[in-house]
């Protein structure tokens, strides 16, 4: 299977309950290893104002954590998007994932005002193991999208799964008009 870095999973209703149900997941890095992304339409409570102020005028609307999975949500992930590839070359703390997109070290200083489009900040990951998430598209729990960069930041994150779906072509599209709860039409 080729990387699939850089592409959207979105959850079909083969998932539901639990923290994947009508997620949409950025994968950040897939290989021979296994595969590791962020849930891009979770946004919580917290705001990243909070915790972070000196990030907080570079993120986009909403100015909030998100929800990037079940593992290691201690653990806090900060992805971008560069207005042009040629600019990640002058952040030192960027690491590029697929086109305008990339990781930015939280640790180091903030990039200068135009030098990032959009941000966003994620508490946790999603992750899977060497042939983990292969098996689960196989048994068809993940379709896999091409990613747009404004997928990513999104003014309106909890509407991310139904667009996603909506923009597709063929039966794929139908799912968007699922209700929540199938048992209860």
């Amino acid at each position: 299977m080729e990387t699939l870095s850089g592409h959207l999973l979105v959850a079909t209703p083969a998932i539901d309950d639990g923290p994947f149900w009508r997620s949409v997941v950025f994968v950040l890095d897939h290989d021979d290893d296994g595969a590791l992304g962020v849930i891009v339409n979770r946004p919580l409570d917290s705001d990243v104002d909070d915790v972070l102020p000196q990030w907080a005028d570079l993120l986009d609307a909403p100015v909030c954590f998100f929800d990037g999975g079940p593992v290691a949500e201690d653990v806090v992930l900060a992805v971008a998007l560069v207005e042009d590839t040629s600019v990640a070359a002058q952040l030192p703390t960027w690491r590029s994932v697929a086109g305008r997109v990339g990781l930015i070290d939280l640790t180091g200083p903030p990039p200068e005002p135009g030098q990032v489009s959009g941000l966003r900040v994620f508490a946790g990951y999603a992750g899977w193991g060497p042939g983990q998430l292969e098996t689960e598209i196989d048994h068809e729990a993940w379709v896999v999208v091409a990613a747009r960069d404004a997928d990513l930041v999104s003014p309106q994150p909890a509407n991310l799964w139904h667009d996603v779906l909506r923009r597709q072509e063929g039966d794929l599209r139908f799912w968007a008009t699922l209700p929540d709860d199938p048992t209860a039409n």
